[in-house]
């Protein structure tokens, strides 16, 4: 069976594009990661892709005159590349209908908490501020908004009453890993389906 076409766009560090790019070339996920889009030069994740061997497009977005501007020439690399999936993991810019009407339904985004609750920046900060006795993660579609689209997976985890952000951070990333590892195994295979607001996941 080919495997599955991925793109990984990211802005920091890059531990979630790491465990993908381990997934891939250990063989737990049935996918290739094409390549890394970057909006930050310098960016750490940018160091790891080349470890790697993955390829790299690396952008400032102030070299543009719009979003849709660069997200125009990123369209043109996916589809250069027969990119199948696309996975947002700590990419921290909203994209525009340019590649959301390009890749809807095969576009996924990995979010640190249970959505709709905490969108947007810092979800672990707004957790712990908030006084929540629960959060989680969150992988779902990607529709333009922030943070809004279908929800493919959830896991929930405790806040325990003297989690810092670094320690409530620290058993998070893990979840994403693992969650982001099982969503790119489920679309590789074809199981999930999307209908309005709902996602469904088909049988192995």
């Amino acid at each position: 069976m080919a495997k599955l076409k991925v793109a990984v766009f990211a802005s920091g560090n890059g531990t979630n594009f790491q465990a993908l790019a381990d997934g891939a070339r250990d063989g737990r996920i049935d996918a290739e990661i094409r390549l890394l889009i970057c909006d930050k030069p310098g960016a750490p994740v940018i160091g790891r892709a080349e470890a790697a061997g993955i390829e790299t497009y690396v952008f400032r977005p102030r070299d543009y005159p719009s979003r849709e501007a660069y997200e125009r020439e990123i369209l043109a690399e996916l589809e250069r590349r027969g990119v199948e999936l696309v996975v947002l993991a700590g990419y921290m810019r909203i994209v525009t209908p340019v590649l959301v009407d390009a890749y809807y339904g095969r576009m996924i985004n990995v979010h640190p908490s249970l959505l709709p609750a905490f969108p947007g920046l810092n979800a672990i900060g707004q957790a712990l501020d908030y006084g929540v006795k629960v959060t989680g993660v969150t992988v779902h579609f990607v529709d333009g908004g922030l943070d809004s689209g279908p929800v493919i997976a959830q896991e929930a985890l405790a806040v325990e009453p003297d989690d810092t952000w670094e320690t409530l951070a620290a058993r998070i990333h893990p979840i994403e890993h693992r969650l982001l590892l099982q969503v790119v195994q489920q679309f590789a295979e074809g199981r999930i389906r999307l209908d309005g607001r709902r996602v469904t996941i088909g049988k192995q």
